[in-house]
């Protein structure tokens, strides 16, 4: 019982946190197609209809995560995301590019990259162990679900 409170806990923060930094980028797109130009790897105009359509990808897996409702996919997506954006944000510092991330507007601007790569590994981890659980009762329930 409290095992899955502490799950239910942890769904509902990781949750909020895409649901947060969804709505930050949401609000000022052009902002956040200058930080996805700032790493220099998608030609500008992709990075503008990424801007207007990633954060709203974020809020609505969050949602996911928080109802309950295309959980499974919901975290695949995010689990996607946040691994892509560690390897570009290590591919750039590699690069030399001295980026902003732009994951929670003004809030983050001044972390610095071990900081945001720390929140990043954090997420990263949270995510993974969701995943694996929800693969785990996946499996668990549909071996329930078979008469032997």
């Amino acid at each position: 019982m409290v095992k899955s409170l502490v799950w239910r806990i942890v769904q509902i923060i990781v949750g909020g946190v895409f649901i947060y930094a969804g709505v930050i980028k949401a609000l000022d797109p052009i902002r956040f197609a200058n930080d996805i130009d700032n790493y220099k790897i998608l030609p500008w105009m992709i990075g503008v209809r990424l801007a207007f359509y990633l954060p709203w990808l974020e809020i609505f897996c969050g949602l996911a995560l928080i109802a309950r409702r295309l959980y499974f996919g919901g975290l695949s997506i995010l689990t996607a995301l946040v691994s892509l954006f560690i390897v570009a944000t290590v591919v750039d510092k590699i690069r030399g590019l001295d980026i902003s991330c732009g994951c929670f507007g003004h809030a983050s601007k001044n972390w610095s990259l071990p900081a945001h790569l720390a929140l990043d590994f954090v997420l990263l981890t949270l995510l993974l162990l969701l995943l694996g659980r929800a693969r785990g009762q996946g499996s668990a329930n549909s071996l329930r679900n078979v008469d032997v």
